[in-house]
């Protein structure tokens, strides 16, 4: 709250050890009051971060900030115009066997990407909206990695942990 709705927040980077271990930490529900206007304004700085030409991305989680609350912006790819959305205790209900090979990065870890074989392409997914209602939805495609990537957030994983898994994975088909 000290500062407006407008200003962007800090984006924790695995560069630095202290922001290293809180991104490693699991959230916690945060419970979706629509008059909580500490909430909201929250809200709005997290989005503001995340469009912020500093740290452009296509997804936050709120732990990229420093707070362990489950709270994420998504990028809706499969949506008319593209329209970015809150979702308060996002959590994946099922995944699709079928995957689907995909370019990652993230804001928290600076000038690297790296191609991931193991993301579903498709979920189910249950939330919060913002305004406090409980919805559900299924969702494809980029879109869907892009929700796994930031609810990964929420539970203190990166992306580069799903690379090491396909490496042993590799390594251990191999032999």
């Amino acid at each position: 709250m000290d500062a407006d709705s407008l200003t962007p927040l800090r984006v924790f980077k695995i560069t630095n050890k202290s922001d290293s271990l809180l991104l490693r930490t699991k959230s916690t529900y945060i419970k979706p009051e629509p008059g909580n206007i500490v909430l909201r304004n929250f809200v709005k700085r997290l989005y503001a971060t995340v469009r912020d030409s500093m740290s452009m991305g296509v997804g936050i989680a709120a732990p990229q900030v420093g707070v362990l609350k489950n709270i994420i912006w998504v990028q809706r790819f499969d949506k008319e115009n593209l329209p970015f959305e809150v979702y308060l205790n996002p959590k994946i209900v099922k995944y699709s066997t079928q995957t689907q090979t995909v370019i990652e990065g993230c804001l928290s870890i600076p000038d690297r990407s790296e191609t991931l074989n193991s993301r579903s392409q498709e979920i189910s997914i249950e939330y919060h909206t913002i305004d406090g209602e409980l919805a559900a939805e299924k969702v494809k495609g980029f879109t869907a990695v892009v929700f796994q990537h930031e609810i990964d957030h929420l539970n203190g994983i990166l992306y580069l942990d799903h690379l090491q898994k396909e490496i042993n994975n590799a390594k251990k088909s191999s032999l």
